[in-house]
């Protein structure tokens, strides 16, 4: 199931080279965020379970961008709202995000808060680009395509983050993470992590 590349050493090279020249650029950015954050007394870094390559568990690491006790906040708003429980259940993201502070919005617009990935990326918990990475629970949601994930290691950046972000629907999202384990090749990674910067910096679909 899927395609070589995916696990070939050429894929790991650009992803061990890419992370750490990107690490080493914006490692003065990530430090004042950090600084930032702890004079707040707020904590630095989320860290949640994600579905890695072959259904490996691992640490997926992310500036904090919502307040204190966040997962409980949502359990209470889904609790109390129906429609709102609906939306989660379908797209699994809430928009506009009530939990998000406003610092933390400005992160997630500019794509900050993912910077730490690239640390998982040059452990090898995660690649440079591949499928979105998610929760066990999300797993459901692939159907019969749940092979196909489980196939390479999610991506800091993949076809839905370079195709519109949060303009993707959940569905689509499956759809291009799908293909994109089908047809992946280095000069596909190369374009997808161009298009993304591109998305970045013009905040195209950013929420």
């Amino acid at each position: 199931m899927g395609n070589k590349y995916l696990l070939s050493s050429k894929k790991r090279i650009l992803d061990i080279i890419g992370a750490s020249l990107i690490l080493i650029l914006v490692s003065p950015v990530v430090l004042i965020i950090f600084l930032i954050l702890l004079m707040d007394g707020f904590g630095v870094l989320y860290v949640q379970s994600r579905v890695g390559l072959g259904g490996r568990i691992f640490s997926c690491m992310k500036i904090r961008t919502m307040e204190r006790n966040a997962d409980k906040l949502l359990d209470e708003l889904l609790a109390r709202d129906e429609g709102l429980r609906r939306k989660w259940e379908q797209e699994r993201k809430l928009d506009p995000d009530p939990r998000v502070t406003s610092f933390g919005s400005f992160l997630r617009k500019t794509s900050i808060d993912e910077l730490p990935q690239l640390v998982n990326v040059i452990r090898g918990d995660m690649s440079l680009v591949g499928p979105r990475p998610i929760g066990e629970e999300e797993l459901a949601y692939y159907g019969d395509n749940q092979a196909s994930y489980l196939s390479t290691r999610p991506g800091l950046t993949g076809r839905w983050q370079a195709s519109g972000r949060s303009d993707v629907s959940y569905e689509r999202r499956v759809a291009m993470d799908v293909e994109y384990v089908a047809k992946a090749t280095l000069r596909m990674d190369i374009l997808i992590i161009l298009k993304t910067a591109r998305a970045v910096i013009s905040r195209a679909g950013a929420r």
